[in-house]
């Protein structure tokens, strides 16, 4: 399995990666169980971090994106 994480946001890799882990913990529970979560949102003191996956041919996208107010 082959993992893209793409980083978007001001956040350090480290907390990225962690987000990551938090939705594959959860599981393949979009798309009739093929995919992991579309959407995730994390609350933030600085505002709500967003985790969005996409279903590539042979790997799993993570694109994570700080939430404008």
């Amino acid at each position: 399995m082959k993992i893209i994480i793409d980083n978007q946001s001001d956040l350090m890799m480290d907390t990225c990666l962690t987000m990551v882990m938090n939705v594959m913990d959860n599981g393949r529970v979009s798309n009739n169980g093929k995919q992991y979560c579309y959407l995730t949102a994390f609350n933030s003191p600085d505002g709500d971090i967003h985790v969005v996956t996409d279903l590539n041919k042979k790997s799993d996208k993570f694109t994570i994106y700080r939430v404008k107010k």
